[in-house]
């Protein structure tokens, strides 16, 4: 039977970047979880391998016990490891590489978890959901959100195994993009009025962004336990312009804005297509948004069935998560999510990524407790 750190060593060792498939990281997954009793489904998006798997055990249907990570890792590309980052090393009582942290260590933990459970015992289901792309707007999640039957029901007990160093966080913001498109007519810059300069209009799309960015700022959502309850809204990318003798015909703008926990993820969207139509008049015509990926915020409610399971074992600290996870696309699905893992987000995504063995060896401890307690005891 593979110990933690071979499962973990095996993770690390799939180099699962989000420009990479996750077909390494999946098949040691669905392995490992087949071997042990649960059945598994595999909802494959258009990109070939790229893969979330779905493991169940026990009565469908049933009100167990979801848990939930993502297989995907962010690059390593100009940072000074000081290891090599897709081969795991130990030092100093902890375990280094890409995921160690975020968030491979807490699927290895469920491995280890699963394979002590009496799962011909369980007397409610228990799902794993295992995701791709999650680094880059929760793709993996969105996706199996898209193709899930809605006849079926998961488990609202939702435990969302990112790195929170033990606290328990059951809201974060979002994240969604907006693709701007401003039309223009190319000319010789010698005869510019025979032209319609697009980046000049896209200046004035940019003047209306900024007026609203200001306005987000002043609604202060209070009722939220977060350093900065506000909407930021920022203009992240411009590119337009072919040659500095041609009058630009098109030009393109990325935004980006977090709704905060509670607000819908398209409402800053709609304000902004709102405004756009009122300050550019007949120009609007010549401006077209889309919405790009969009990533829910999370806001479960408190004192749930999870969180008074975890809580014993939780370190004190905020409620909010300072990033978004797969939570917000998961609760679409009718669960209630609930963040809370070993290692700490300040080391995730950096060099030496790094994650305490007795913290992962403490997780598979407390992922048995609560599966027990959601899933055998009743």
């Amino acid at each position: 039977m593979p110990t933690l750190r071979d499962d973990l060593a095996t993770l690390i060792a799939a180099p699962t970047v989000s420009s990479a498939p996750v077909t390494p990281a999946a098949a040691h997954l669905a392995t490992r979880l087949e071997d042990a009793g649960l059945r598994i489904e595999r909802f494959e998006a258009d990109e070939p391998g790229k893969v979330t798997l779905v493991a169940t055990a026990g009565p469908a249907g049933t009100d167990g016990l979801l848990l939930t990570g993502h297989m995907d890792v962010v690059p390593v590309e100009g940072q000074p490891w000081t290891c090599e980052p897709f081969r795991l090393t130990e030092r100093e009582g902890r375990w280094l590489g890409r995921g160690t942290a975020d968030m491979k260590g807490f699927l290895a933990a469920c491995l280890q978890a699963v394979d002590a459970l009496p799962l011909a015992r369980l007397q409610r289901e228990l799902v794993l959901v295992l995701t791709h792309d999650e680094e880059i707007g929760c793709l993996g999640a969105g996706h199996l959100v898209e193709a899930w039957d809605p006849a079926r029901t998961l488990p609202t007990a939702c435990w969302v195994g990112e790195p929170t160093d033990f606290r328990v966080m059951r809201m974060h913001a979002g994240h969604v993009a907006v693709h701007v498109e401003v039309e223009g007519r190319a000319a010789h810059t010698s005869r510019p009025a025979l032209g319609d300069n697009a980046i000049e209009r896209a200046a004035r799309v940019i003047e209306v962004v900024r007026e609203l960015a200001a306005d987000l700022r002043t609604r202060v959502a209070s009722d939220l336990p977060m350093d900065d309850p506000t909407v930021p809204l920022v203009v992240a990318r411009v590119q337009g312009g072919t040659a500095v003798n041609v009058v630009p015909d098109r030009c393109t703008l990325q935004l980006g804005y977090r709704p905060l926990p509670g607000m819908p993820p398209e409402a800053v969207f709609d304000e902004l297509r709102e405004r756009l139509a009122h300050r550019l008049g007949y120009d609007a015509a010549r401006v077209h948004l889309s919405l790009g990926t969009v990533t829910p915020a999370l806001l479960t409610p408190a004192h749930g069935a999870l969180q008074q399971l975890l809580q014993p074992h939780a370190q004190p600290g905020p409620e909010v998560a300072p990033f978004a996870t797969d939570g917000g696309q998961l609760a679409r699905l009718g669960t209630a999510p609930v963040v809370f893992g070993p290692g700490s987000i300040d080391v995730a995504h950096q060099a030496d990524e790094h994650v305490a063995i007795d913290a992962l060896e403490r997780t598979v401890r407390l992922l048995g407790q609560v599966a027990h307690a959601r899933c055998v005891a009743p």
